[in-house]
């Protein structure tokens, strides 16, 4: 697993969202059945096919967003939102396996950041990128997906 710092650039996105505590979070999955099955409602899709879960987390809660990147947000969907996600740095990494080892992947980022001392920005949304081609081995259990955990400016 490498760890490391990227920038990304701006993105719109429109998608459905969850709000939930920690302990409901098995429900995130069956969010993912119900947007890929509204997807098509989503207008002006880009030709990138990839599902971004943005998320923004806190004490007690979570609130997980599942969405398509967009050229422009404009005719939402009913019941869905759109959203400009602003260029940002990162802290990058892949999580593949088993959804149980999901935790461990974020654990050995967050150490990773606290030993290049760096902070996560709290109030930026982490992101979670799901690529087409790994379709079949995430809907089997076998999850790849990329991870961006927002981080503050660097300081020495």
């Amino acid at each position: 697993m490498g760890i490391r710092v990227i920038e990304r650039e701006e993105i719109k996105v429109i998608g459905i969202s969850w709000n939930g505590t920690y302990s409901q979070m098995d429900c995130i999955p069956s969010l993912f059945r119900r947007f890929k099955g509204r997807r098509y409602e989503v207008p002006f899709q880009t030709q990138e096919s990839i599902l971004i879960a943005p998320f923004h987390t806190r004490e007690t809660e979570i609130t997980y967003y599942v969405t398509t990147p967009v050229e422009v947000i404009d005719d939402i969907p009913e019941g869905m939102v759109g959203f400009t996600i602003p260029r940002k740095n990162y802290v990058f990494s892949t999580h593949k396996g088993r959804i149980e080892e999901v935790e461990n992947t974020y654990n050995k980022m967050f150490a990773w950041m606290k030993e290049y001392g760096y902070d996560q920005d709290h109030h930026a949304l982490s992101m979670e990128i799901f690529k087409e081609g790994h379709k079949d081995q995430n809907t089997e259990g076998n999850l790849y997906f990329e991870i961006y955990l927002p981080i503050k400016t660097y300081q020495n």
